[in-house]
């Protein structure tokens, strides 16, 4: 079985239901988030049981089946020289891979915890959201997830990770654990994500105070638009302007961004900052429903976007239409806040508005990840194995489904602007969100080049430097959506 999903670097769990994060596009994982018929899944194997080569017989079967590319696939690879389904699974993608087309967006994964993750956000960790610069050995705090073990110790956005150990006398500075073994040694020492886990931290806060504290990993909730900043309105110049952060694209996103619309739409908001700077993406179908949020002066025979298929999977193409809400707005002008986090589900929403507000949207901040492809979810539930596969492509109404390298050269107006952290997210003064209201007031800028990302020289502070997000050498299902997340 599948989902399709788009906007995450993670794809049909109900083969068109995609997700689209990290890379792709179905339901049942972090891809494309989407709706539409559900195509008929591979039958199941003969064989009920799951060792090590069935499972990647199973994955090879699959793969043959639905990869979107099926003349990059090798006609046959032994299995045996893999030592896991993933591992087997990059080789038999590998072509694609060079070729910038499949940058590990088809995976394996659990069943029962990417339902758990895109159904409620459910999750284990501290939950905070991490990024580092090598250059600097530093590990820095993007954000904190309301409710998790993190911001209830002090840790949050602006905070600077020190130190990390299982106990006050193991204590190993962030500079020695990168001298040994880079980004992945850091991570490591952050533990598995199972509640019950516990780790040591000295950090510095935003304020400059240094704390070590005992921090248990716990099961929680994810929020996909915080309480704290999720949602705003600022007096741009005069001008009643909407704020939107959206983390990711899952099921209890929407009752959250119909909310906010609703309060936009009642305070009569028409110019927009939505923020999507870390998001990795998820559920096709909570992207359509973004857009279709942005489409009340749309019409029902719009196209919203296409999905398309291989040929020999073609009879699940698919186009969908603008559905106005009844919280819809029509806005007149949008500024995209995007960082080389904000990938699938979060492109598909920016790409579905290009034909219609072209002059009159902009992205800001620094260029996207690239992923205009979506993942379909199948599942071998006697395995607890969802693989997902990118099985298809997704374009906007002018057709528009090649922006690999990001959206930056698909918009008509970009503004180069730095992701200040020592600022809150949706803070007026944070510099992308104030270039974002400055484009949105008329203001010139920087144009984002299609390759750069990040802040100019003069914009070089430590805050402020492009980073990277932190991610786990296996991340989980919330990891692939919520990347940086621990």
């Amino acid at each position: 079985m599948a989902l399709r999903k788009s906007g995450s670097i993670l794809a049909l769990a109900a083969l068109l239901s995609a997700c689209g994060g990290g890379g792709g596009s179905s339901n049942n994982t972090v891809s494309l988030p989407g709706g539409g018929s559900t195509p008929t899944p591979s039958p199941a194997p003969v064989s009920s049981t799951c060792s090590l080569q069935n499972r990647q017989n199973w994955a090879f079967a699959q793969i043959n089946e639905w990869y979107l590319f099926p003349e990059t696939l090798p006609a046959s690879l032994n299995p045996s020289p893999y030592a896991s389904v993933q591992a087997y699974i990059d080789a038999l993608t590998a072509t694609a891979r060079g070729q910038g087309r499949d940058r590990y967006f088809t995976y394996i994964t659990s069943i029962a915890e990417e339902e758990a993750f895109l159904n409620s956000g459910a999750t284990a960790g501290f939950g905070i959201r991490l990024s580092y610069d090598s250059a600097a050995a530093r590990v820095f705090i993007l954000d904190a997830f309301e409710g998790a073990p993190g911001l209830a110790a002090g840790l949050d956005r602006g905070g600077e990770l020190l130190a990390i150990g299982t106990s006050s006398g193991n204590l190993q500075t962030v500079a020695a654990l990168f001298a040994q073994g880079g980004a992945g040694a850091v991570s490591s020492a952050l533990g598995p994500s199972t509640a019950g886990t516990s780790r040591v931290l000295r950090f510095r806060n935003a304020a400059g105070v240094e704390t070590t504290t005992t921090v248990n990993k716990a099961d929680f909730a994810l929020q996909p638009v915080s309480p704290r900043y999720g949602v705003q309105i600022i007096d741009n110049g005069g001008t009643r302007t909407g704020y939107v952060n959206l983390r990711t694209f899952i099921d209890s996103a929407e009752p959250q961004l119909r909310a906010a619309f609703q309060r936009f739409r009642d305070e009569g908001v028409s110019d927009l900052v939505i923020d999507l700077r870390y998001n990795g993406g998820g559920l096709v179908r909570t992207a359509e429903l973004f857009a279709d949020l942005l489409g009340r002066n749309r019409f029902a025979n719009e196209v919203q976007g296409v999905t398309r298929f291989r040929a020999s999977k073609a009879a699940n193409n698919e186009t969908r239409t603008f559905q106005s809400q009844p919280q819809s707005i029509a806005p007149t002008r949008i500024a995209f806040i995007t960082t080389g986090g904000s990938a699938s589900a979060s492109e598909l929403v920016i790409n579905a508005m290009i034909p219609y507000l072209d002059a009159n949207m902009a992205l800001v901040g620094s260029n996207t990840f690239g992923k205009p492809v979506g993942q379909v979810g199948l599942d071998r539930a006697a395995c607890d194995d969802r693989i997902r596969i990118v099985a298809f492509a997704t374009e906007n109404a002018d057709g528009n489904a090649n922006y690999f390298s990001g959206l930056a050269g698909s918009v008509a107006n970009s503004c180069q602007a730095a992701d200040d952290i020592s600022l809150p997210l949706g803070d007026p003064g944070e510099a992308s969100t104030a270039r974002a209201l400055g484009f949105l007031a008329g203001a010139a800028c920087s144009p984002i080049s299609r390759a750069a990302a990040g802040a100019t020289a003069a914009q070089r502070t430590p805050l402020s430097l492009p980073r990277e997000l932190l991610m786990p050498a296996r991340p989980t299902p919330a990891q692939r959506e919520l990347p940086g997340s621990f």
